[in-house]
């Protein structure tokens, strides 16, 4: 098996641990074999290694929510054509997507549903980036007459979710369900009642375990969370207004949360684009209500993963993990604490068991951001290499993807 060397300046693995300096990464075969201080005196032969040393060397990102079938661009009516499109219009879409995430590090990722099941169907046509890992939800399920048709479907007349779930035959990743509305930009601290019941939750949570799959819930509001934790859900998605006695019983329970912070902030710096009547104090106050409630999360132990919900209204793919991770280090996270959810976190709440950590045995793939750990997260826009099993990404190229507000596609 071929051995290689990587000489990395600045080490942070993504298990929240402090940053090593001047780290040697042996790879065998495609996998670390081993990871110590580096040594010029005894170090390997120059014909093996790669010198990293202006680098901060980390493992790739996750982006655990995201809806790869909308822009984050204000041009309303790309934004209405694509809540409307058919498959043909949006498999570029999708693919231009998946290449923005690239770019920016980010080779997992998990979509949170859409109308048609276009994510699922672009997965199952083979037509992946053959370097990324796609976990798709297909059509997510909401409440009749409630919030949710943007992306998904909801059960027949009379019948309950877990009934309706029996039928689903696509063959997704994980189940998406919508338990409450949306966040109100206009009143603070607005609650939307439950759209499903406790023992429908829990009855789908059974259901998909039988399949493999785990359950992602779209839940603001101290109920809506409360029922999708108490019912064995895996992870709760966005979670604002959901206070702390959740929080207590997510990390009681070991429930990841998925925050997607970075959408108020967007909307606070795209006002003019967000619905009529927006309040720009309002959004502000979700924003520091959230960064609050992140700050507790930290304290209690709950399972933070960074999730950016790519899509939104100015939230764009690939560039949006970044500035979701400022946010968790606004709320008090340490940058190799922001890493580790947006890296290790990540991937488990994917299932990716030899994925975001650089540890001996585990998969020889990681990005290389130049500069120190001061430049970081703003360096993962630009990033100098990334590597897979241990050699340079052949479809990687050294330019910063640039996106426009009003042009991304």
């Amino acid at each position: 098996m071929t051995t290689s060397f990587i000489l990395a300046g600045w080490l942070i693995d993504g298990s929240g641990g402090p940053v090593q300096e001047k780290m040697l990464l042996k790879i065998v075969g495609g996998s670390f074999a081993s990871i110590e201080k580096y040594s010029p005196d005894d170090g390997p032969d120059p014909s093996q290694l790669t010198d990293l040393s202006h680098c901060t060397v980390l493992p790739p990102l996750v982006d655990s929510h995201v809806h790869l079938f909308m822009s984050g661009t204000t041009d309303k009516r790309v934004r209405e054509s694509q809540l409307t499109a058919g498959y043909e219009e949006l498999r570029p879409v999708i693919a231009r997507h998946l290449h923005y995430l690239f770019s920016h590090g980010v080779l997992a990722v998990r979509d949170g549903g859409d109308p048609g099941g276009f994510a699922l169907r672009y997965k199952g046509e083979n037509e992946m980036h053959e370097e990324m890992i796609l976990k798709v939800s297909g059509r997510a399920w909401y409440g009749k007459g409630r919030y949710g048709k943007l992306i998904g479907r909801h059960p027949d007349e009379g019948e309950r979710l877990d009934a309706a779930y029996e039928r689903e035959e696509d063959p997704i990743d994980q189940v998406k369900i919508v338990q409450s509305g949306l966040n109100s930009l206009k009143l603070f601290g607005t609650e939307t009642a439950p759209q499903f019941s406790g023992d429908e939750l829990t009855a789908l949570v059974r259901l998909a375990g039988q399949k493999g799959r785990k359950v992602m819930v779209h839940a603001n509001g101290r109920d809506p969370v409360r029922l999708a934790v108490e019912a064995g859900c895996h992870s709760i998605e966005h979670g604002f207004f959901m206070g702390r006695k959740n929080l207590e019983l997510m990390a009681e329970k070991g429930t990841f949360w998925v925050p997607t912070i970075f959408t108020m902030k967007a909307y606070a710096a795209n006002l003019g684009f967000a619905a009529p009547g927006a309040d720009r104090r309002v959004i502000e106050k979700n924003l520091a209500d959230q960064l609050t409630q992140l700050a507790l999360a930290k304290e209690l132990g709950v399972k933070v993963a960074l999730g950016t919900d790519a899509g939104s209204l100015g939230v764009l793919h690939g560039e949006s993990v970044v500035e979701e991770m400022k946010l968790l280090i606004r709320a008090g996270y340490s940058l190799p604490e922001a890493i580790r959810c947006a890296t290790f976190n990540g991937a488990r709440l994917l299932g990716l068991e030899n994925f975001g950590l650089i540890a001996r045995g585990k998969a020889a793939t990681f990005l290389a951001a130049r500069g120190g750990p001061s430049q970081l997260p703003r360096k993962l826009t630009y990033l100098e290499g990334i590597y897979l099993d241990g050699l340079p990404s052949k479809l990687y190229r050294k330019d910063p993807v640039k996106h426009v507000q009003t042009g991304e596609k």
